[in-house]
């Protein structure tokens, strides 16, 4: 039989990522909500990593088997990297990422470009049945767009622009995106570390 490996999200588009990213390691991907898992989970930590474990531990408690969880965010250098871990939670969960993102192109209005860096950070942790937690990193470069662009992508998508592409992450392509992602990155390292164990 398979192994499992449990990723600690029910978004189905992380998922398409996650699947297209592993998919030649030996073993089924599922989502905690295809495995019926549906706690409460509160991410109270003050980094991504620790967010990021506290989701994997909560889930690895209920099911046993191998459990990834992500956390990532967006962190902006003129907003002394704002709004970071808060990310999702920034004005508000059920704020229109439509009104985050022009508060955001609203509080840099003015700001040049070399002070407009910001980076997509991303950290993934697994955590083993034997209790051993391993996480990995990765990041993406660029800079605040001064309009909304592009209808590809989610969240903070439409402004974070990437100067060697000239364009905004929310105007690459699936393949284009998957290949510089934040998510994309840690996610290939976590691959090597799943596979020294299998």
């Amino acid at each position: 039989m398979k192994r499992k490996v449990v990723f600690a999200t029910g978004n189905a588009g992380k998922m398409k990522e996650i699947r297209e990213i592993l998919k030649d390691l030996d073993c089924e991907v599922c989502s905690m909500k295809e495995m019926g898992i549906d706690i409460p989970i509160e991410e109270n930590g003050k980094t991504f990593e620790e967010n990021a474990v506290i989701k994997a531990e909560a889930v690895a408690a209920v099911c046993g088997e191998i459990v990834l969880a992500d956390d990532s965010g967006l962190e902006i250098d003129y907003l002394n990297g704002e709004p970071g871990i808060y990310s999702a939670r920034y004005m508000g969960e059920d704020t229109p990422y439509s009104i985050k993102n022009a508060n955001l192109i609203e509080r840099l209005k003015g700001v040049p470009e070399d002070l407009r860096g910001a980076r997509f950070v991303c950290v993934i942790a697994a955590v083993f049945p034997d209790g051993e937690v391993v996480s990995t990193y990765g990041e993406v470069k660029g800079r605040i767009a001064h309009s909304e662009r592009g209808s590809n992508g989610f969240g903070y998508d439409p402004v974070f622009f990437l100067p060697e592409f000239g364009r905004t992450t929310a105007e690459l392509s699936d393949h284009e995106k998957n290949s510089i992602s934040h998510r994309g990155e840690a996610l290939r390292k976590m691959k090597e570390e799943l596979r020294k164990r299998f």
